[in-house]
């Protein structure tokens, strides 16, 4: 087939350069959110969210590099780029559902293997093999993501061809004008990812752009039809792809929930991806339990089991509360679970200030909320753990990112006679900033003379130089007095936290001072508390080589990372 031509007028060429640069800028834009796509879910599906994310960019930015040298292999640029429309939007569409099905099975197997075998219930096979074939399953973002690479890097250069196959001539600006169009989509892709795609469940978002996709080659299939071989079948599958992009809009989300779900042991009872992070709830039966035991899942992580939180909420609370002299204010910083809360309104408080980001989050634990409905047995299981926390006229809830709203705080005036922070570890670059000297110096400002801090400090066993760091950077904030202390919570295994007072007498000094603790706890007991601040011989000796993680360092989220990445795992159960 002959792509010579008579010149075209200069109306035609317009229209012509109308509908090129256009599907180019709208495929840069989606080219831009698959890679988005791909680093997003990569990120959840690895753990090292950071490294994650830039692993994906650089193999997609090298593959698209392989693929621009590659698109010299087509002679038909015409028939090439029809084709590569229709494969990228089906790749792009379906990587994240296959990547999740590939884990879901490589997860499943040992179980499959246990059922087959006949082996006992409590034994899980985790041989060489299957670790193999987990750890492998985990690297697909990037198998689809070089795949995605080299598919998409064709499209410049083929376009570009028939641009000047169009003309019918050498254009001296074809490539400004090309990657122009590139670079405004990719931006304009930037902008509907962050604005919106990102809030999407992952699979309406793949859907909706592969839709884009689709849409720009059925444009170009009819607009050069006579210049594509195949075009009737090229049609019949542009087709298919619309029908393939209504199940997934409809189903796909329902079809990785599933997915997902097949990772965790116990039954799952809810799952949702907020805004910020993907809820799982999890129950298990137990015969020494009256209650099915509940389980709480961010990205992946446990972050409570119902089992035993109540050790770890008296320990994050009531050190803390011990050593305060009064009880009339009381900030908690993330704790959006309300678990924490509920363990302080034990107390004789006036009020209890919860700033928690995650408003699905909070709404799932209690707190009415207009824009966020979760569902109502759900709600009822998880307030009844809080003993309604949220709902107590003496709770003043915000929604927001504590970062900003404990400077509206000191703004204001306030100061808060205990102040507890319970946030997740940090392993996240925007957690590891709520871990900075920065912002424990802000903390330290908002907290009474005669009061006390206790801050979440991840394990002093797993991640030691993490919790070292945690406890310098403390200090480091004007502290005067910074202790940590630990227990062990059969869930999490060891974990620690820190304590800081600012004038007078250290925590620990003040719990040894008390007769009686004021309130009453199944868990809590002056002995018990005491004994928690007691570490190995040697166990700070290596302190004067830790660092203070300060404001946009990193080195808190450094030492967490190293830490666990051997140990990490796709999902704790």
């Amino acid at each position: 087939m002959s792509h010579t031509t008579t010149a075209p007028s200069k109306n035609s060429l317009l229209g012509h350069d109308f509908l090129l640069i256009t599907v180019m800028a709208v495929l840069a834009g989606c080219g831009l959110i698959y890679e988005y796509l791909l680093s997003h879910y990569a990120g959840r599906v690895l753990g090292s969210v950071e490294s994650a994310i830039y692993a994906m960019i650089g193999t997609m930015i090298v593959a698209m590099g392989i693929g621009a040298f590659l698109a010299r292999w087509f002679k038909d640029a015409f028939t090439a780029f029809a084709w590569l429309e229709g494969i990228i939007a089906l790749v792009g569409m379906g990587c994240i559902l296959a990547i999740a099905s590939v884990i879901a099975v490589s997860y499943s197997l040992p179980y499959i293997f246990s059922q087959i075998f006949n082996l006992p219930a409590d034994t899980v096979l985790n041989g060489y093999v299957f670790q193999k074939l987990q750890e492998w399953s985990r690297f697909l973002p990037y198998v689809f993501g070089l795949l995605l690479g080299l598919l998409i890097g064709m499209e410049i250069p083929l376009i570009a061809r028939i641009r000047q196959q169009v003309y019918g001539r050498f254009l001296e600006n074809n490539a400004g004008t090309i990657y122009g169009a590139d670079y405004i989509g990719a931006g304009i892709g930037a902008a509907i990812w962050v604005s919106i795609m990102l809030a999407m469940p992952i699979m309406q978002a793949a859907a909706w752009t592969a839709l884009f996709n689709i849409v720009a080659g059925l444009a170009f299939l009819w607009r050069y039809h006579s210049h594509v071989r195949f075009a009737k079948l090229l049609l019949v599958c542009h087709l298919a792809l619309l029908v393939l992009f209504g199940f997934i809009l409809v189903l796909g989300s329902s079809w990785m929930k599933d997915l997902s779900n097949v990772l965790y042991k116990d039954k799952v009872i809810y799952s949702e991806a907020t805004k910020y992070q993907h809820l799982v709830l999890t129950e298990r039966l137990s015969r020494n339990q009256p209650e099915p035991i509940t389980d709480l899942y961010l990205n992946g992580r446990l972050q409570f089991s119902s089992i035993d939180e109540q050790i770890y909420h008296s320990m994050l609370v009531y050190p803390a509360l011990l050593a305060s002299n009064r009880h009339d204010d009381v900030l908690i910083v993330g704790g959006g679970d309300g678990l924490a809360m509920r363990d302080v309104f034990k107390w004789p408080v006036k009020e209890v200030t919860l700033i928690d980001l995650d408003g699905q989050l909070l709404n799932l634990f209690g707190h009415k909320s207009d824009e966020f409905q979760a569902p109502v047995e759900i709600v009822k299981r998880l307030t009844k753990l809080n003993a309604n926390a949220m709902s107590d006229p003496r709770a003043n809830v915000i929604v927001g990112d504590a970062f900003i709203e404990v400077e509206r705080l000191l703004d204001q005036g306030k100061r808060f006679d205990t102040i507890i922070i319970d946030l997740p570890d940090p392993n996240h670059p925007d957690l590891n900033k709520m871990y900075s000297d920065y912002f424990y110096n802000h903390i330290r400002q908002l907290l009474a003379p005669d009061g006390a801090m206790a801050v979440q400090s991840t394990s002093p066993y797993h991640a030691k130089k993490a919790f070292l760091s945690i406890g310098k950077t403390v200090k480091a904030a004007g502290f005067k007095h910074v202790e940590q202390y630990q227990q062990n919570i059969p869930s999490f295994g060891q974990w620690g936290w820190t304590i800081a007072t600012t004038r007078g007498q250290s925590a620990s000094a003040r719990i040894n001072d008390v007769v009686n603790l004021s309130v009453d706890s199944r868990w809590a007991s002056k002995e018990y508390l005491l004994a928690a601040f007691v570490f190995p011989n040697y166990y700070f000796e290596q302190i004067n080589n830790i660092e203070v993680n300060r404001l946009g360092s990193g080195a808190l989220y450094d030492y967490y990372r190293s830490a666990w990445q051997e140990e990490s795992e796709l999902y704790k159960n």
